[in-house]
């Protein structure tokens, strides 16, 4: 009789991060587990690219600073790890560790919406990102059609839902003062 196989043991969150440091793909870590992500379309990464850019040239002189998905977050209340899609940090960034690939007070988090992401983008990882002190503002970007939803942080733990669509609409961003016009997020991605 087959000895019944064994699972490994949980990971630790140090374990984690050391094999994070070195892997070649990009992994997210919760309760002694590490999920593997999948790539991104082009669509996807030219969204991305272009929030970077248009973000980037709107935050110049100010507090806040547009960062790429290669900076992990660490969720301290939940003990998520992950990697959002762009965010931005106003003030001092706050890093876990003296590696400063972690950060622990993001502002604004956007999350580029993706077939195989898109119910964890909405639910358990909003649900996460919602227990961070810094984060006041949450967008979700589709890729097919030019469509944005926001989610602002309002008093007593409420969020305020809203949402824009078509190429000539715009969507104001409090938590960073400016705004972003759908037209220059979708420039050059074919939609649809």
């Amino acid at each position: 009789m087959a000895a019944p196989a064994l699972s490994p043991p949980p990971l630790t969150p140090e374990e984690y991060l050391e094999i994070e440091r070195r892997a070649e793909i990009r992994s997210e870590y919760l309760d002694g587990e590490m999920f593997a992500m999948a790539g991104a379309s082009f669509e996807h990464n030219a969204i991305v690219a272009n929030l970077i850019g248009e973000l980037r040239q709107k935050l110049k002189g100010k507090s806040c600073q547009v960062l790429p998905s290669d900076l992990r977050i660490h969720v301290p209340a939940t003990g998520l790890y992950t990697y959002s899609d762009v965010l931005v940090v106003c003030g001092e960034p706050r890093l876990e560790d003296h590696h400063h690939d972690t950060l622990l007070n993001p502002t604004l988090i956007i999350e580029v919406l993706s077939p195989s992401s898109e119910a964890y983008d909405r639910g358990k990882k909003f649900e996460h990102y919602r227990s961070i002190e810094s984060f006041v503002e949450y967008l979700l970007v589709t890729q097919d059609e030019p469509r944005v939803e926001q989610y602002l942080r309002q008093p007593a733990g409420r969020w305020l839902f809203t949402a824009v669509a078509g190429l000539d609409a715009t969507i104001a961003l409090p938590s960073i003062q400016c705004e972003l016009s759908l037209a220059e997020v979708y420039d050059r991605v074919e939609l649809g």
